[in-house]
């Protein structure tokens, strides 16, 4: 008897196999965004978004970043507005760097995150 997939399961494997071609090939461009962005308004009913889809370094929602600092290992989420770390709400990744170290740092330097450049697998 064969095994009955769950939807949890099904959209996880979509969501990963989608995530590993974006990390291969690049995710979508400035336009494809903004086109996916107008699509999204029209199937919401709304007139104009107010942010376009966040920064493409950013991990999926959810996601948890680690990163050791002075031997202490420190857990950021990633959310849908912001990160949170030890209990508190970021706007972005260089604050919680700068709460972390009391320095300043590109945030997305300080968790290993950087752009893409176009051709680089």
């Amino acid at each position: 008897m064969r095994q009955r997939r769950t939807t949890a399961a099904t959209f996880l494997e979509g969501r990963l196999a989608y995530r590993i071609q974006e990390l291969t090939y690049g995710g979508p461009d400035k336009q494809t965004r903004r086109l996916l962005d107008l699509l999204a308004d029209e199937v919401e009913g709304t007139l104009t978004r107010k942010a376009q889809i966040a920064d493409p370094r950013n991990p999926v929602v959810g996601t948890k970043l680690i990163r050791e600092w002075d031997g202490v290992a420190h857990t950021v989420t990633v959310l849908r507005e912001g990160f949170e770390w030890d209990g508190r709400r970021y706007k972005s990744l260089s604050a919680v760097a700068r709460a972390i170290t009391g320095t300043r740092w590109n945030g997305y330097r300080f968790f290993g995150l950087r752009e893409r450049k176009r051709g680089e697998a």
